[in-house]
């Protein structure tokens, strides 16, 4: 290889870097837009205050079904026709339901906006972490999913600030940066092991792979429970920061939104910290475990600071977000573990599972709240998930450094 072909070859990987962690970014924002003004929007359509907690548990709901079912007809689009267009797809799909949402007037109208939006939000990081796993040689790989995680997580930031000039005018800016994103896309390329599959007769984007085989339906399945005790933590501890904030005994309303801009930071600083870890320990199981258990240590912080003031739970916020940190890690791990002909389907739906065991978890948390109240069903959720993330985590083979080069036979 030329010096000229070998600086091209750089550019073209740092761009498609570049691009996936902007995609990642747009798609944070969104992500987590309704979680930060669930309050002011829900009141704003003629919600009432104390119905406020349930009606959006009814939203966020509808928009992890969305990502469930985008989960899949992504992640099967991902590997039956390429990562680029999943890419192309997803993004379009939730630009516009951005700007519808920033139109709605009622609560029904609002709850299916957000289904739709979560099935675009479903390809984006799957697709992403896919081309640069393929893309990036294997001792590097890491490096360049941990910056997409990273700036990606920023999105948070970013939706947090935005959101300060009134919640439509947030979902019409998200609306705008994805169209904006949209252009820069066009310059991407698809990787070079797809291309090798894609001109191979394998079964390709085959769902039932997944569980026609009882040892790869366990790993796909360990896989996805190693990441649940992080969505919790975004989810419900600090999604309902409000209601946690007035069991603690603190003496003003804590701000979901505060909460989900100091926490992102965190996860972002922990992405960082965790790519590290796993890079100098070459275990990216070693680092799944370490944080699980600082994971522990800051949830239980958080909920036996009984009168927390907002300077502390901003500071809260921003601890556990570190020490859930390890998104782009998990992820990794997911496409690390299959093969490239399911490899887009797996690193695409197991994020979203992971978002999408909210809704049990959901319904869960809300059946302990009934008999323990707030504080104790958030210990008792955060101990039985991590167990489960525990266990699983003991169940799959190291990946750092694993040559991904190889297929699935069904």
């Amino acid at each position: 290889m030329t010096d000229t072909t070998a600086a091209k070859a750089t550019r073209n990987m740092i761009f498609l870097v570049l691009v996936a962690s902007l995609g990642y970014f747009v798609d944070i924002y969104d992500l987590v837009l309704f979680s930060i003004v669930r309050v002011e929007s829900l009141g704003a359509i003629g919600i009432p205050a104390a119905a406020i907690r349930l009606q959006g548990v009814y939203i966020i709901n509808m928009q992890m079904f969305g990502l469930l079912l985008g989960g899949l007809i992504w992640g099967v689009v991902g590997d039956k026709f390429g990562r680029i267009k999943v890419l192309f797809g997803s993004i379009l799909l939730y630009s516009i339901a951005n700007f519808a949402n920033g139109l709605v007037h009622d609560i029904n109208t609002y709850a299916i906006i957000r289904f739709i939006a979560g099935i675009g939000l479903a390809g984006e990081l799957g697709a992403g972490i896919t081309l640069v796993s393929e893309t990036l040689s294997k001792d590097k790989r890491g490096y360049g999913t941990m910056v997409v995680a990273v700036i990606g997580l920023f999105g948070a930031v970013a939706a947090a600030n935005v959101a300060s000039y009134g919640w439509r005018n947030a979902y019409f800016v998200g609306g705008g940066l994805g169209i904006v994103l949209l252009l820069l896309r066009i310059g991407t390329f698809e990787s070079g092991m797809y291309k090798n599959v894609a001109q191979s007769n394998v079964s390709k984007g085959n769902l039932l792979m997944l569980f026609n085989d009882r040892k790869r339906f366990l790993k796909y399945l360990y896989c996805i429970l190693i990441g649940a005790p992080l969505w919790y933590v975004v989810g419900i501890l600090i999604t309902q920061a409000k209601e946690f904030g007035q069991a603690l005994g603190a003496p003003e309303v804590l701000s979901a939104g505060k909460g989900i801009l100091y926490s992102y930071v965190g996860i972002a600083v922990g992405d960082i910290f965790a790519g590290l870890l796993a890079q100098l320990t070459k275990s990216r199981k070693l680092t799944m475990l370490i944080f699980l258990l600082l994971s522990v240590v800051s949830v239980t912080a958080y909920l036996t600071t009984k009168g927390i003031t907002t300077h502390q739970f901003i500071w809260l916020s921003f601890f556990m977000g570190c020490t859930v940190g390890y998104w782009a890690t998990f992820v990794t791990i997911a496409a690390e573990q299959f093969g490239t002909n399911i490899r887009s389907t797996v690193t695409t739906t197991v994020p979203n599972f992971v978002r999408g065991a909210l809704i049990p978890i959901n319904s869960v948390f809300n059946l302990f709240v009934v008999r323990y109240g707030m504080l104790t069903s958030g210990f008792v959720m955060m101990g039985l998930l991590t167990v489960i993330a525990l266990l699983s985590l003991s169940q799959l083979k190291e990946s750092f450094g694993k040559d991904l080069d190889y297929v699935e036979i069904s």
